[in-house]
């Protein structure tokens, strides 16, 4: 009995440290998956996400073979590496938005640090554009937040590679009440969900995984990227005009 009662004692000693020791780690990871968030939506326009002025001008280092596009948009830093960080070897090798210039895929575990020394240089020119706090979640998102968009996304046809089934309970409990059950609102968004998503499915998948710049669109990116593209799927399968 006294055996019994020691081995019980000591098991939930066990329990009780190893949850002492994951509940920190846990929580370290969950504060990772919102920096990446919130640097997935820098990624795709910083300077709505902070509140700043629009910069002014063009880029200067934009490609000036590229007169397609100028403005704030070429300070985006979708616009030179695109949605799916593989900027010349991916989506944008053709379209409006090529450039020619390289992804991100080389930064993906790289060091923060250097990854913020990259985006205040003279190429970059963003030194003193943001906080540290928006620069270190930036940073997270280009080191700590990439995944093979080739995995979930068909670059020939655009079609993605999801489950739509799943994806239509996801949409329904979480997207539907700001989209509609059709994709169709809210009124002020010119483009359906349907629209948007066979039109440009890496663009939406980010935006599933990381939400809207300034709106109150949730971020799935805790559920991982097989999630988004499901629900991306059933987003192909909405009405493309309202």
């Amino acid at each position: 009995m006294l055996k019994q009662l020691t081995m019980t004692v000591v098991l939930s000693c066990a329990t009780a440290a190893f949850m002492i020791v994951a509940m920190p780690v846990s929580s370290a990871m969950a504060e990772d998956e919102s920096s990446i968030a919130r640097g997935g939506l820098l990624y795709d326009k910083w300077f709505k996400v902070i509140g700043a002025k629009k910069p002014g001008g063009t880029h200067k280092s934009w490609p000036a073979a590229n007169t397609k596009k100028a403005g704030d948009v070429t300070w985006r830093c979708k616009s030179c590496h695109g949605w799916d960080l593989k900027g010349k070897d991916g989506a944008y090798a053709n379209g409006s938005y090529k450039t020619g210039i390289k992804g991100l895929e080389a930064m993906a575990n790289a060091d923060t640090a250097k990854i913020v020394a990259i985006m205040k240089d003279g190429n970059h020119m963003m030194g003193g554009m943001m906080s540290d706090q928006d620069y270190t979640d930036l940073a997270n998102f280009v080191s700590k937040g990439q995944f093979d968009m080739r995995k979930y996304v068909d670059y020939g046809t655009k079609k993605v590679k999801g489950d739509a089934a799943k994806g239509a309970a996801y949409y329904n409990t979480v997207c539907a009440k700001c989209h509609g059950k059709d994709g169709t609102l809210p009124k002020e968004m010119e483009e359906t969900v349907g629209e948007l998503s066979n039109g440009n499915p890496w663009e939406i998948m980010q935006k599933i995984m990381n939400g809207q710049p300034a709106e109150n669109m949730p971020a799935m990116r805790a559920f991982g990227p097989q999630v988004a593209a499901d629900i991306l799927a059933y987003g192909q399968s909405l009405p493309k005009m309202k």
